[in-house]
């Protein structure tokens, strides 16, 4: 890995992490890459973190005190209790410094060798081709396309569904 690997650790996210969390989430090019609004506040993302199932995978990626990514899977349930929805995304000033590959490498880690999770599910936006080539390197699929799929910067923007499908060996 680079010499920006060893400046950051992946952990689970804690309840300490709302300050950070909040300034991760607010910044223009993380939002832009999710489907976040603007100006959410360190109360909100405190609700965020005390609200999270039990069932779900938090994890963070931290650089001394400051949170620079994010990744969650959010498991389904009944009949589908072997899927998971993926979501992450990664501070502005770290993107392309291996931050979002130390995360993936980790979530899916916990959901093959862990959790059990066979199918791994996510909506990424057509335009974003860098988070793409990300899922596609670590075996992600385009299932289909959405269109006008959400609301972005005043216009209406497509987005990919994208699959994982482990099976193990």
């Amino acid at each position: 890995m680079s010499d920006a690997a060893d400046r950051f650790v992946i952990r689970a996210r804690n309840a300490s992490d709302a300050v950070g969390l909040a300034e991760l989430v607010n910044l223009p090019g993380y939002r832009y890459g999710t489907m976040r609004v603007p100006f959410h506040s360190v109360d909100e993302v405190t609700g965020w973190i005390e609200n999270t199932p039990s069932s779900n995978l938090e994890l963070v990626a931290a650089a001394e005190d400051q949170i620079i990514g994010q990744a969650g899977l959010r498991r389904l349930s009944g009949r589908q209790h072997h899927s998971a929805y993926l979501g992450m995304g990664v501070h502005d000033s770290w993107v392309r410094r291996g931050v979002g590959t130390a995360l993936m490498a980790a979530v899916l880690d916990a959901a093959d060798n862990w959790l059990g999770i066979r199918r791994i599910q996510l909506t990424v936006y057509v335009d974003n081709a860098p988070a793409i080539h990300l899922y596609q390197r670590f075996g992600f699929v385009i299932e289909g396309t959405h269109q006008a799929f959400a609301l972005r910067d005043g216009r209406y923007v497509d987005a990919h569904f994208m699959a994982r499908i482990f099976t193990p060996p």
